[in-house]
């Protein structure tokens, strides 16, 4: 038996040109948004920088080959995601929404419905926007609830040849496009049968950029991720034709739990890169700053202590990550549970590991003159969105070890 965590060529290749675009183009978001006020602005101030991360091909690169990209699986992305998110958040994440916006299709889009939606993503050029739209005002973590949960409120109800659309949605990244009007497509999780329990009555809706019915609300002024739009946003009356059902009427709980499964790995590896980046400017600070001592501050067991245990956590992060990403890919048995795993760890891990070097650093950490205060606030979230830790992956794994049939060893491969 081989364990070999080793990169193919193209996968070392594609970390190499990740790693150096985002040093040179991504770097370049903090100085264009950093002195804007509102959501919208610093979002718009990123367009440039996302329109050259499609014209170098990455969004191309990562929509799946059956699709018309060049993607491979979710080891693609979880090594773009890592080089992106150690230089910037903001680009990454509205890539990543992207790609989330157009999972439906991915995994039950028919024929036609692909080829129509998803063209316009594979061409490099151009600043193109999908979005799921998925959670609502008052929270989604029970989405599915029958009665009397209220679940999905959104509602879209057949009229002749068309589905009217109703209802509104909050932290749908990029939802409203570049200028409040809509996304290029949206993938609107709706409720299409009230009567109907939550396995026959949601289903998933394509919606591409609608002329009227869309009404942009107030974006939310996050903590973190500043230069990352999340939008909240209402359907007033939106009619879109019968056929842009995506898979069943009714099938959408199905492609809502497939579509974010892959994506909690992902965000493990989004805390690796954030505690990359904060560990390489920790690491050089020690070496470099005596903080009025004689020797430079690294020389002390604490820090250096200190140290350690932050790249220890990087690295059981990294390669839980990468291990749940190729068990998606060639979809093995205790797949699902290491995904849950890769998400708890990996974000909680950055919480922890950048707030324990900030410590280190000591005051001048509060600083925003430093990144690490802007390193944390772009960890925050990690924990709490894509299904909250506590609300939603913590409790699909305690499902996992509940169920009759749970192995413990199936997620290690040796059941």
């Amino acid at each position: 038996m081989a364990i070999d965590f080793t990169l193919t060529p193209a996968q070392r290749e594609l970390q190499l040109h990740a790693r150096s675009f985002a040093r040179s183009t991504l770097a370049q978001v903090r100085g264009a948004t950093q002195h804007l006020t509102t959501p919208e602005q610093r979002f718009l101030a990123t367009r440039p920088i996302y329109e050259a991360t499609i014209k170098a091909g990455f969004m191309r690169r990562l929509i799946p080959q059956p699709f018309g990209g060049q993607g491979t699986g979710l080891m693609d992305m979880a090594i773009v995601t890592e080089e992106f998110h150690a230089v910037d958040v903001n680009v990454s994440l509205t890539l990543l929404a992207t790609l989330l916006g157009l999972m439906p299709l991915f995994i039950a889009g028919s024929t036609e419905q692909r080829s129509s939606f998803i063209a316009p993503f594979l061409e490099p050029r151009g600043t193109p926007l999908a979005a799921l739209a998925y959670s609502e005002p008052g929270g989604s973590a029970n989405f599915a609830s029958p009665a009397p949960g209220e679940g999905v409120r959104t509602t879209a109800t057949l009229d002749g040849d068309a589905w009217v659309l109703n209802g509104e949605k909050k932290w749908v990244s990029g939802a409203v496009g570049w200028d409040g009007r809509g996304a290029d497509l949206l993938c609107v999780v709706c409720r299409t049968d009230r009567a109907a329990p939550p396995e026959r009555g949601i289903s998933v809706l394509a919606v591409p950029r609608p002329e009227r019915g869309l009404v942009a609300l107030p974006c939310i002024d996050t903590l973190g991720s500043r230069a990352h739009l999340s939008p909240q946003l209402r359907f007033e009356g939106i009619r879109v034709p019968r056929g842009n059902i995506i898979g069943a009427v009714g099938g959408g709980k199905d492609i809502v739990d497939a579509s974010f499964t892959g994506t909690a790995a992902l965000v493990g590896i989004m805390g690796v890169g954030l505690m990359r980046a904060a560990f390489d400017f920790a690491l050089n600070f020690a070496k470099t700053e005596k903080r009025g001592g004689v020797v430079p501050i690294i020389e002390h067991q604490a820090v250096g202590y200190a140290l350690a245990d932050a790249k220890i956590s990087i690295e059981a992060a990294r390669y839980l990550g990468w291990r749940a990403c190729h068990a998606m890919d060639v979809q093995a048995p205790g797949a699902f549970e290491l995904a849950l795993q890769s998400k708890i760890f990996g974000s909680e891990a950055a919480v922890k590991v950048i707030t324990d070097l900030m410590r280190v650093v000591g005051i001048d950490s509060y600083d925003h003159a430093l990144p690490l205060a802007g390193l944390l606030q772009d960890a925050i979230v990690l924990p709490l969105f894509d299904g909250g830790n506590m609300g939603v992956r913590r409790r699909q794994l305690h499902g996992l070890l509940m169920s009759p049939g749970y192995d413990p060893l199936t997620a290690a491969g040796t059941a």
